[in-house]
């Protein structure tokens, strides 16, 4: 891993809130992610899958976790089994956790190979009622391909068929939308290196570069920076590709006088930041876009102040659609006609705002969180307006993420991020 060490205490607190939730004499079980084969002998990056690494820190494959709270032997109440390392697997593979390493990670005392898994599993099994097992669960999780994590239950239920099965995602989505201090501390490190990443591109972009050379400037400061990849597939829209929401080709050059619409953002020790910025390739905005940017600028700074203790997601939207209907009509792109005769269930503003304004954001770009149940103190979320005008040939949107304060307006993880149209045009002519 690129990232410095993670202070274990906030894997220890995590384990505990989890198990404050299980029901009596239940055991919960996590499996780490496959490493994901592309052809031959290669393979796709390997990426741990965040429930294991939220409750242990362990951010390496064939890892499993086991909590059960109630277990006679005090020694069995958290389990990590884990990949037997060894010097010939050091050489070939790089170093593995060791048993010393794993309690150093995790907290957690109590480490066996995996090759004890079955026998110890059988009795630790005989010794609870309910099994909870983790499903994913997220509204837009759409998930084709078996998971470790999926074989595994199949195993278990298969092996295990007398016992009461729970879900773990209903707890994990609650404690995961609420960030310990630390996560913060982390997010804001992602946030951070997403900011020297677009001051460097604010340096570089000028007519005639390509969309894919931004991008890597974006990548090469990241890397600088420990953070291992972007933390999500980025967009590098310039002209008319901002008007494809999820454009990722990122293959064309950016011509003098259109705006580049960049939604990227760095992870760090596997969490997310989320950013976009819309820039002028020439260095300054025309009189037009300049409004235009002004106005997606306003609806996102009102937005960002109903991000409060006790509002709810769907209502929010609603007022979010008030406040660009609003502006749009200012532009000249909505008269009063289209608002009073709007279809309630897709408002005129959505011609040009088609999509949410935030998401939770957390160890996974679209974070757990749900959605039907107020917002809290330490949640994070995005907020990410936009207005798209195909038949003017550009697109802006622009995108903070803010943590939910217990009083006042959310503290804003980008806000050394310039974004103000006339910093960005002053940084771009320095």
């Amino acid at each position: 891993m690129k990232y410095h060490p993670i202070d274990r205490n906030l894997f220890i607190q995590n384990r505990k809130n989890f198990m404050l939730q299980m029901k009596p004499s239940s055991l919960a079980v996590f499996n780490s992610n496959d490493i994901y084969p592309i052809s031959a002998d290669s393979t796709m990056p390997f990426e741990q899958h965040r429930d294991i690494f939220y409750l242990s820190g362990v951010d390496q494959e064939e890892s499993i976790l086991v909590l059960f709270p109630d277990a006679p032997k005090e020694k069995h109440r958290e389990i990590l089994f884990l990949k037997e390392t060894n010097e010939h697997i050091a050489v070939w593979e790089g170093e593995k956790l060791t048993k010393e390493a794993a309690l150093a990670t995790s907290g957690i005392k109590t480490v066996y190979w995996l090759q004890d898994l079955e026998k110890i599993m059988f009795e630790i099994m005989t010794q609870c009622d309910t099994v909870y097992i983790n499903t994913n669960e997220h509204y837009r999780a759409n998930v084709e391909t078996e998971t470790r994590e999926d074989r595994f239950t199949k195993w278990l239920k298969d092996k295990y068929p007398a016992h009461s099965v729970a879900k773990s995602n209903p707890i994990l989505q609650r404690l995961r939308s609420v960030k310990d201090s630390i996560e913060l501390d982390l997010m804001q490190k992602a946030c951070d290196i997403t900011e020297k990443g677009f001051r460097r591109v604010l340096n570089f972009v000028k007519p005639g570069v390509w969309e894919y050379e931004i991008e890597a400037e974006y990548m090469h400061e990241f890397l600088r920076n420990r953070s291992k990849k972007f933390a999500y597939t980025p967009i590098i829209a310039s002209g008319n590709n901002a008007n494809v929401l999820h454009y990722i080709e990122n293959n064309q050059q950016c011509k003098a006088g259109e705006l580049i619409l960049m939604d990227v953002g760095a992870e760090y020790a596997n969490y997310a930041s989320d950013m976009t910025r819309t820039i002028p390739v020439s260095g300054r905005f025309t009189e037009r876009q300049k409004a235009v940017y002004n106005a997606v600028n306003r609806v996102k700074n009102e937005a960002t102040k109903m991000l409060v203790p006790g509002t709810l997601w769907g209502e929010y939207h609603v007022e979010v659609g008030k406040l660009m209907t609003s502006e749009l009509l200012g532009l000249g792109l909505l008269d009063k006609a289209d608002v009073q005769n709007e279809d309630p269930d897709w408002p005129a503003y959505k011609k040009y705002f088609m999509h949410g304004t935030s998401h939770h954001i957390g160890l996974d770009t679209h974070d757990y969180g749900i959605l039907t149940e107020p917002m809290t103190a330490n949640m994070v979320f995005t907020v990410e307006p936009g207005i798209y005008l195909p038949d003017e040939g550009f697109g802006i949107r622009l995108e903070d993420d803010v943590v939910i304060q217990e009083t006042g307006e959310p503290f804003n993880l980008m806000r050394n991020i310039p974004i103000e149209a006339d910093e960005i045009e002053e940084l771009m002519n320095g």
